[in-house]
């Protein structure tokens, strides 16, 4: 008695399914990653070769080429920046403040910046664009 099968069974993977999934991961990474996105205020910075990351607890200050000064978002006249910078790094061990200037603003826009955060013995670090090669 010969008890043989005559059809012999191959493995099969449905993929259907697999190009929704795909679609669906893709969407959704394209959404996450636009959210991600910390400065919401738009500055053209500049530029510099070399670039170095900061893991301390920070503080933006972004000013604007129509000089409008923004501490974390939050819009602030040039005249109360230093009660503000002081509130905000109060609590800060070691303060650092990290300067978003436009690159159309001039030197003395900078300084005048630097010498608030001089006087208020705070760390200033300016923000660059890396250049990409």
């Amino acid at each position: 008695m010969n008890l043989k099968r005559r059809s012999s069974y191959t493995a099969e993977v449905y993929t259907g399914s697999l190009n929704d999934i795909m679609f669906f991961l893709l969407l959704f990474f394209l959404i996450i990653s636009t959210m991600a996105n910390p400065s919401v205020i738009k500055l053209m910075l500049p530029k510099a070769t070399t670039s170095q990351a900061m893991m301390t607890k920070q503080v933006n200050l972004s000013i604007t080429a129509n000089k409008e000064y923004y501490i974390n978002e939050k819009l602030i006249p040039f005249e109360k920046l230093e009660s503000e910078m002081a509130a905000e790094t109060r609590n800060i061990a070691e303060p650092t403040v990290v300067l978003r200037i436009d690159n159309a603003l001039t030197i003395q826009d900078l300084v005048d910046v630097l010498q608030i955060g001089n006087k208020l013995k705070i760390k200033m670090v300016l923000a660059t664009k890396s250049e990409q090669k």
